[in-house]
């Protein structure tokens, strides 16, 4: 009788192994989540970024464009339970570019991750970093994923909908005021 036992304990081990499959956060809690995740996207004004050649600031166009990146693509998943703390990761896409003008072959660029009450003042801001290898191809795409990003939810009666993740690149001054003025470039619009 005792070998029947132990091969249900195995498939039953067996089978809740299985049942991380598709979930992002991964574990094997199944319970329904109390409420909506946060909103997440990429803050309009810092969703790229595009670096010049030291030339006259007159002068801008396709050929002085050292690098360049854009965030093309944003999911936030999460998971609470009752007061449980909501526990919340996100995937970021990026296209990175490099321009005519870019001598090196790799590229490091700087990017943020913000969790904010919705529509008001941000509670925490942390910084990353990815990589760029231009050596095969003038135009990367990247999928980073950030983990461990807490929502300082108080108790069961706060929702995650109170709360937004917004992701953005670190901008200069000229950078930020490019993107201001509406201006676009995209490395595979030609040039």
């Amino acid at each position: 009788m005792r070998a029947p036992s132990i091969l249900a304990a195995i498939s039953a081990l067996f089978l809740s192994a299985c049942s991380t499959a598709g979930n992002p956060l991964g574990g094997l809690d199944t319970r329904q989540n109390a409420g909506p995740c946060p909103t997440a996207g990429a803050l309009y004004e810092a969703s790229r970024v595009v670096e010049f050649e030291e030339t006259d600031a007159d002068v801008v166009g396709y050929r002085n464009i050292t690098f360049s990146g854009e965030i093309t693509g944003v999911r936030l998943y999460c998971r609470y339970v009752e007061d449980d703390p909501l526990l919340a990761e996100i995937e970021i896409d990026f296209s990175l570019g490099k321009g005519q003008a870019g001598s090196a072959n790799t590229k490091q660029y700087t990017y943020w991750v913000a969790v904010m009450r919705r529509n008001s003042r941000v509670l925490e801001k942390q910084y990353f970093t990815i990589d760029a290898d231009f050596r095969r191809e003038r135009i990367v795409t990247k999928r980073e994923l950030v983990n461990r990003i807490f929502i300082p939810r108080v108790d069961r009666t706060i929702s995650g909908a109170n709360f937004e993740v917004l992701v953005g690149f670190e901008l200069t001054e000229d950078q930020a005021e490019f993107n201001k003025q509406g201006q676009r470039f995209r490395l595979d619009a030609g040039g």
